[in-house]
C-alpha cells in the first residue's frame, strides 16, 4: 500500500524523519513498516510540499484517549521513515489547487482532496495511480 504524510517538517534534507502522534485518514491508521510512504512538508507550517519519497521503518498506533466512550477520536499513529529519494520538482498547495472535480479520477484531484479540503497534518492512504503520479517527481 502506498501512504502520503503531511507535516511539520524541521529537516528536509534529513535521511530519517519521525512523525509523533500524526492524525490518520483515509485509510492511514494501516500504514505499517515497509509501506512506501511521500512526504509532504506542511504549508500550514512553513514547508514547501512534497520533498521526498521513503520507507517506513517502524510504524506504531498511538492509544486512544476518550474522555466518554461516545466521544469520536482520530486514530494517531507514530511512524519513522528513510528517506529514499529527494524530490526533483515542486508539488504542494498551488499546483494542486485547481483540482476540485472530486469525481474526475485524476491522481492530482485524489491529492488535493485529501491534503487540502482538511487541511490538517495527517498519514492518509493513496491508490496506485496517484502513488504512480507522485513517482513522476523524482
Amino acid at each position: 500500500m502506498f501512504y502520503v504524510v503531511k507535516a511539520a517538517v524541521s529537516h528536509e534534507d534529513a535521511r530519517h524523519f519521525e512523525f509523533r502522534a500524526q492524525k490518520t485518514m483515509y485509510g492511514g491508521k494501516g500504514i505499517r513498516a515497509k509501506d512506501e510512504i511521500f512526504i509532504f512538508a506542511s504549508e500550514n507550517e512553513g514547508g514547501p510540499g512534497l520533498i521526498a519519497r521513503g520507507v517506513v521503518t517502524s510504524a506504531t498506533a498511538t492509544p486512544l484517549r476518550r474522555k466518554s466512550p461516545e466521544e469520536r477520536v482520530t486514530p494517531r499513529v507514530s511512524i519513522e521513515v528513510r528517506r529514499v529519494a529527494k524530490a526533483k520538482r515542486r508539488l504542494g498547495r498551488t499546483e494542486l489547487r485547481a483540482f476540485t472535480d472530486w469525481d474526475d479520477g485524476r491522481p492530482e484531484t485524489e491529492l488535493c482532496f485529501k491534503f487540502y479540503r482538511q487541511a490538517t497534518n495527517k498519514i492518509a492512504g493513496i491508490s496506485a495511480p496517484a502513488a504512480a503520479f507522485l513517482q513522476t517527481f523524482f
